[in-house]
């Protein structure tokens, strides 16, 4: 489903991606792993046709995403309905007046008619078990709330494949064990999942495959969740774990 050949990218004169090789096939559920500014959260915004490639290729279901065709709307439009993207702070993600309006907005943007968006909101509502925020103003939501919020924007798109940039970020204990059996759920009902994150604990849980990340911005490990975890010296060697970790 996703292919990423020879990938280059970088900030001005600050690479983010090194060469970047990587297959990820329909229904995996696939965990993006390393430091803090490895570049993680680059490639996620490389799937989801945020950015272009500087070097390299990105295909998704056979077809080359390029910036060219990204500035077709149409193009563009059909890309981020297959690929739904959670950014890691949920307040870059929410902008509406109410969560009916934010969840609404998406489908709206597809062109679909009032009555198949009520649905798919009432559907998204449900789903998320926020039926009472309906009519709420999404600034005034908890973390929790918001990030649920924006899942469900996400899944109003009934996308095939869910991004996630570090989801459990910032939540309580029992919003990330609800997040970590939503998406146990998902996978299980067929959907791909692409998750960065730092969560040791979880991971396994979330997660069959591992992609580490380097400092250098690359990929040095590509294996089981499981076994990764048992490497600890290469979880230290990548600046993952300290020392003391156990």
């Amino acid at each position: 489903m996703i292919e990423i050949k020879n990938v280059f990218y970088s900030y001005l004169d600050i690479i983010a991606l090194n060469n970047i090789n990587l297959e990820i096939k329909p229904g995996e559920a696939v965990a993006l792993m390393g430091a803090n500014g490895c570049g993680k959260s680059t490639l996620l915004k490389l799937m989801n046709g945020i950015i272009s490639p500087e070097r390299g290729s990105y295909r998704f279901d056979g077809e080359e995403i390029t910036h060219k065709k990204l500035q077709d709307s149409k193009f563009s439009k059909q890309l981020h309905q297959r690929i739904g993207f959670v950014f890691q702070n949920s307040d870059t993600q929410l902008f509406c007046s109410s969560v009916f309006e934010e969840i609404a907005f998406g489908p709206r943007q597809m062109g679909l008619d009032e009555l198949e968006v009520t649905k798919r909101v009432k559907d998204c509502l449900k789903l998320l078990n926020i039926e009472n925020f309906e009519n709420r103003i999404p600034y005034h939501l908890s973390g929790g709330e918001k990030r649920k919020v924006a899942i469900a924007c996400v899944m109003s798109l009934n996308p095939d494949v869910l991004v996630l940039d570090e989801p459990m970020n910032g939540l309580d204990p029992k919003t990330q064990r609800w997040l970590v059996e939503f998406l146990v759920k998902l996978n299980k009902a067929g959907k791909t999942l692409i998750i960065s994150t730092h969560n040791l604990e979880l991971v396994h849980e979330i997660s069959t495959r591992a992609i580490l990340f380097n400092e250098e911005h690359t990929i040095v490990a590509d294996m089981l969740t499981k076994e990764l975890l048992k490497d600890i010296d290469l979880l230290k060697k990548v600046n993952l774990v300290d020392k003391y970790y156990h």
